[in-house]
């Protein structure tokens, strides 16, 4: 690249000439890609959502994987995985916590580092692939 060229790069932002490098291990990603139709939970992301929640308030915990007001229902199911429903319930006092994204956990809807499970089987995924 020329002088003139890097100039004139520098004053359109720089962005367009230098490009990022790109993320190779998938298992970093924090979002999942999503299937069209699944009877089996699809992890939302690969670490927990930390979240306020209020006493007396009712929440649905999004157990499908669907929804795109995560760690919450959007009602996604019903198109995407109709024989998964939501899980629903209500907290006995004002208190942040761990809710699980990646939909694996035991203790629904707080997470129980289940995530940990999801995340080794995507690095094993990622590596049988590389020696292949």
């Amino acid at each position: 690249m020329n002088t003139a060229r890097f100039v004139v790069a520098m004053r359109r932002g720089g962005a367009q000439t230098f490009r990022r490098p790109q993320l190779l291990l998938a298992a970093y990603s924090p979002t999942v890609q999503c299937c069209l139709e699944s009877t089996q939970a699809v992890p939302a992301a690969r670490l927990p959502y930390r979240v306020k929640l209020s006493a007396g308030k009712h929440y649905a915990w999004c157990a499908c994987g669907h929804s795109k007001k995560q760690p919450f229902c959007d009602g996604t199911h019903t198109k995407k995985a109709q024989s998964i429903s939501p899980f629903r319930f209500t907290p006995e006092k004002d208190r942040t916590v761990l809710l699980c994204a990646c939909k694996q956990t035991k203790n629904a809807p707080y997470c129980d580092g289940s995530h940990l499970k999801v995340i080794y089987q995507d690095v094993v995924k990622y590596l049988k692939g590389i020696f292949k």
